[in-house]
């Protein structure tokens, strides 16, 4: 289609362009030796990616342009690598070279582009390297297009089958077709709950409007500490999300809809607006989407960083102008929403499955993961590991896989110690269930939750009742203020443990936080107040003896250093 933006008017067509695409690519990869691609994500950019893509442009320029095809990408997902860059030789499995600066570059083109020879002394990921294990044990779906398509091309996407998912799905006599699909794959809301996404759609397209409007909203205002997974799909896999959004829209018989990304994210923000254009200009959004009678579009919504937004009630206050406050359910969403019409909310990562499933259908989705808990998850995968980053993993992988396989263990010879899982609203997994499997039940069995994947991994330098003072803080400087409970609740908490950690605590200041918890978890208004106490409850539950050694010595952290007792994983 080149520079023309034709708009797409059928399946057919869509169909023929994502041939041509494809065939282009091919003839392009025979007629140039090496295609380079420096990967741009906020990450890359924070290590230094743009300087390292302006190096890389210098080093071809100075050659034959016509023998090598140069272009950028959103993240790989190895963020502890940053920055990286691809190449892929004619004939040949690629080489990702990372850590890099202006000299690494310059030796990787006079080795690999001009010598014809991988750069050996780089140690680059290749195929059967060692750190290719971070790539190896994952199962990318989600994830399918990171570091291939360049998210500010909509040709790329649709040259990997982009939008079939969206023609399939207006080739349905009935749109009921496309719910009955979702609920059939068992997929899951994504962003901490769990909840079937299927049923989510049906109580919403069966809910009655008066006005006949309802709204499809998105999610992405991702503030657990330590998470970054809507954060990369917006920027590195945009038309992914739209076109979960505009199949929901379809599904419910929604006309309008709303990406709510947080104004931190100004990279995601400013690719997904430009994937909202794009999408417009070939008629894949806005009215007669491929030449139909379905008409459906989208804006983004900036949301100014307030953590509570994350709970679906206060992100729709915050879109009607108010300020972002929780409200009691029932009513929910689906009922009554967004201007009081019945409104459909899922995050990043559920919409970015959508347009798979429709396309695969529902036994391909549901295929991996466990008897409750299908499909594959990303977390992101931070703190004391070695392979910092993004992972996309089968439903039902062990923590200690994920960890151990996929993290290469802990960093600096350290032993492991717990893994927080779920963000503020999650807890701490010990040693002792490090072989339990993700899944929603078992890790609320284990004391916390899957959340939207964050997942911080502790070792045994990292003092519990400091981190339980931590996320407490958080929770407390995050909340809303409505309800008593977590308003004055958290404070009180986060007060015993800064005694606590200061040296200062006192006996029964354990069971003074044990009890306020229950009263918090059981009288808070909405669930981000119910869930604030986790963090305390499973430091208390697993490691009660880091609290009693601080209360008993009356040493600060800084004096105390604790250091677990747990054998070598």
């Amino acid at each position: 289609m080149g520079n023309k933006k034709e708009k797409i008017k059928s399946a057919g067509q869509l169909i023929k362009i994502r041939d041509e695409l494809k065939n282009a690519s091919a003839l392009d990869g025979v007629a140039k030796k090496h295609k380079i691609t420096v990967h741009l994500g906020t990450c890359g950019i924070a290590s230094g990616a743009d300087i390292i893509k302006e190096a890389a442009e210098l080093e071809i320029n100075s050659r034959d342009r016509r023998s090598i095809m140069f272009s950028t990408s959103g993240c790989v997902g190895f963020c502890a690598l940053e920055p990286m860059l691809t190449v892929q030789s004619f004939n040949r499995k690629p080489a990702v070279y990372y850590s890099l600066d202006e000299q690494k570059i310059k030796k990787l083109f006079q080795k690999h582009i001009d010598g014809g020879e991988i750069a050996d002394e780089l140690e680059p990921i290749t195929e059967g390297s060692k750190l290719a294990d971070f790539f190896n044990y994952q199962e990318s779906r989600v994830l399918r297009n990171r570091g291939r398509i360049d998210p500010f091309n909509i040709e790329d996407y649709i040259a990997y089958d982009g939008y079939l998912g969206l023609a399939k799905a207006l080739e349905f006599a009935d749109s009921s077709e496309i719910i009955k699909i979702i609920s059939e794959s068992g997929l899951r809301g994504r962003g901490g709950a769990g909840f079937p996404t299927g049923k989510k759609w049906e109580l919403c397209r069966a809910a009655k409007s008066p006005s006949g409007i309802k709204y499809v909203v998105c999610n992405g205002d991702e503030g657990d500490p330590g998470a970054f997974m809507d954060r990369n799909l917006l920027e590195s896999d945009p038309h992914s999300i739209l076109e979960g959004m505009i199949i929901s829209a379809l599904a419910i018989g929604s006309r309008r809809g709303y990406a709510y990304i947080r104004a931190e994210y100004p990279l995601a923000v400013t690719t997904f607006d430009h994937a909202i254009k794009q999408a417009r200009e070939y008629g894949l959004l806005g009215d007669n989407i491929l030449g139909s009678s379905f008409c459906f579009d989208i804006e983004i919504y900036q949301g100014a960083g307030a953590f509570v937004c994350g709970e679906e009630t206060a992100l729709l206050a915050s879109i009607e102008g108010k300020r972002g406050m929780p409200k009691p359910k029932p009513p929910f969403p689906a009922n009554e929403g967004l201007n009081g019409m019945p409104t459909l909310i899922n995050n990043v990562e559920t919409f970015s499955n959508i347009a798979q499933i429709i396309l695969n259908g529902a036994k391909w989705f549901n295929s991996i993961g466990t008897e409750t808990s299908k499909g594959t998850k990303i977390f992101a995968l931070a703190g004391a590991v070695n392979n910092v980053g993004l992972v996309e993993v089968p439903m039902g992988m062990t923590l200690r896989d994920i960890v151990f396989k996929i993290g290469g263990g802990i960093a600096g010879d350290n032993e492991f110690k717990a893994v927080q899982l779920g963000g503020p609203s999650g807890g701490c997994i010990p040693e002792t269930y490090l072989d339990i499997p993700i899944d929603y039940e078992k890790v609320k069995e284990a004391g916390s939750i899957v959340g939207s994947g964050g997942m911080i991994v502790l070792d045994e330098e990292t003092c519990m009742a400091n981190l339980a003072r931590y996320f407490m803080d958080f929770i407390q400087d995050e909340s809303c203020g409505q309800c008593v409970p977590c308003r004055i609740g958290t404070r009180r908490m986060l007060e015993i443990l800064e005694r606590i950690t200061k040296g200062k605590g006192a006996e029964g200041d354990i069971e003074k936080l044990e009890r306020l918890a229950e009263v918090i978890k059981e009288t808070s208004l909405c669930g981000l107040g119910k869930t604030a106490p986790n963090p305390v409850f499973s430091t208390i539950k697993y490691f009660r003896q880091e609290f009693e050694e601080h209360i008993i010595t009356q040493k600060s952290c800084e004096r105390l250093h604790v250091k677990a007792k747990v054998k070598k994983v």
